[in-house]
């Protein structure tokens, strides 16, 4: 193995964290963000509008002059849980804001660090991909409960990379890493990511950490329930 790849909800930080911490600040602070910065937000607001005009189960029009259309769709896409890249870039600096007050504080699962400094010492590669944005992963990582982690992590990659369930995602990773896919190591908690790493010839490891869903079947995946 040169290189660690691994997702982060369910996998180095606990789901509740970014379900009922993470998402609720962005929500109760969107409509209030998007007005303040409204000038600042335009190639996300660009995105928003032709992701809004291919969205069959949003109604509403989306005026992308008016922050409250805007500020509502985005509303909209939280509770539906979008994977949406637009999205994902303000969440990321509604959170910078509230990690910079101090407000915010990640945790993450008390063997991460101890793997982190193991897998260094070792000269293994350790990048993070995770749907949220690039900045939202360095955030978070940078203001744990352990101290900051991202000395330790290369690479970042999210959604403008690709779906975590598409193959090709995860060639494209391997390609900016330097590394044959075979010689990284994928680690993640959803089974349909790592199918798609497993494709592309990674290495897998279905990651079981307290309040993650029950997955019935592993396949042919190994499960750890501790990176140390």
């Amino acid at each position: 193995m040169k290189a660690t790849l691994l997702d982060i909800e369910g996998t180095t930080t606990p789901i509740d964290f970014v379900l009922d911490v993470l998402f609720p600040f962005a929500r109760a602070r969107i409509g209030k963000y998007v007005e303040t910065h409204f000038g600042g937000l335009r190639p996300e607001i660009e995105q928003l509008a032709e992701e809004s005009a291919k969205d069959e189960t949003y109604t509403l029009p989306l005026d992308p002059t008016e922050p409250g259309s805007v500020s509502t769709y985005l509303e909209y896409l939280i509770d539906e849980n979008r994977k949406s890249t637009p999205l994902k870039s303000i969440q990321g600096k509604i959170w910078q804001e509230g990690y910079e007050s101090g407000e915010l504080v990640s945790p993450v699962f008390n063997d991460v660090p101890l793997a982190f400094e193991r897998w260094s010492a070792s000269d293994i590669v350790i990048a993070i991909y995770s749907s949220g944005s690039v900045l939202a992963q360095q955030l978070l990582f940078r203001h744990t409960d352990h101290g900051d982690l991202t000395p330790y992590i290369s690479n970042y990659f999210d959604t403008t990379t690709g779906g975590k369930r598409d193959p090709e995602s995860y060639a494209k990773i391997a390609g900016e890493l330097g590394f044959d896919p075979r010689e990284i190591v994928f680690c993640s908690d959803v089974p349909a990511e790592l199918d798609a790493a497993h494709a592309m010839g990674m290495a897998t490891a279905l990651v079981v950490r307290p309040g993650n869903a029950v997955v019935e079947d592993a396949g042919n995946y190994r499960m750890v329930t501790t990176f140390f």
